[in-house]
């Protein structure tokens, strides 16, 4: 195999096995749409702002681990390292939440942990919260009112400080996903 034909065939190989196991999950919107377009959303991110073929491949798989635990065999980061390596599920590890812990401890953790991440982590978490932005904006999870659409943006912006500075695209895609939340919801308000 080529150099370039390596990560791309690895690339396409970490769609597919998020398509299997994000094929019974839904995103929270309105629109109810697969939840394998977040996680293709992510990758395009990435992948435009020229993030590193192990971002772009840990941007795929980074919602497996933690959006399967209910499924009848959930994937796990030994999983992930099998097909993948220990490399993309090092960074996956970095981004995942352990969702055995209450909600805002997670969410105060993902603050805390940002800044330390590794540089293709960092990617990751910022091309994820990108996206989630704009979810908020096109189609906001059933049962959001203003209040918590404007907590998840306040919240997503704090952990994207700590993840600045690896990419300066995505540094200012995040600042136009976040003003323009910001915007819409001050529009609402």
């Amino acid at each position: 195999m080529t150099r370039e034909v390596e990560p791309l065939a690895t690339i396409l190989r970490a769609a597919s096995f998020a398509a299997r196991v994000h094929a019974t999950h839904r995103r929270k919107g309105d629109a109810a749409e697969p939840y394998v377009n977040h996680v293709l959303e992510v990758a395009e991110i990435l992948a435009a702002q020229g993030a590193p073929p192990a971002a772009i491949i840990a941007g795929l798989l980074h919602d497996t681990v933690e959006d399967s635990d209910a499924d009848p065999v959930p994937t796990t980061l030994a999983d992930l390292e099998a097909a993948f390596g220990a490399e993309i599920a090092g960074i996956v590890a970095e981004v995942s939440d352990d969702k055995s812990l209450p909600k805002e401890v997670r969410k105060g953790l993902q603050i805390r942990h940002a800044a330390r991440a590794s540089a293709a982590a960092r990617q990751v978490k910022l091309a994820d919260k990108i996206a989630n932005l704009r979810t908020i904006l096109a189609s906001p999870p059933a049962g959001w009112d203003h209040a918590r659409r404007l907590e998840y943006v306040g919240w997503a912006g704090r952990v994207a400080a700590g993840a600045k500075g690896v990419n300066p695209g995505l540094d200012m895609l995040f600042d136009e996903a976040y003003r323009a939340a910001v915007a819409r919801l001050a529009e609402e308000a």
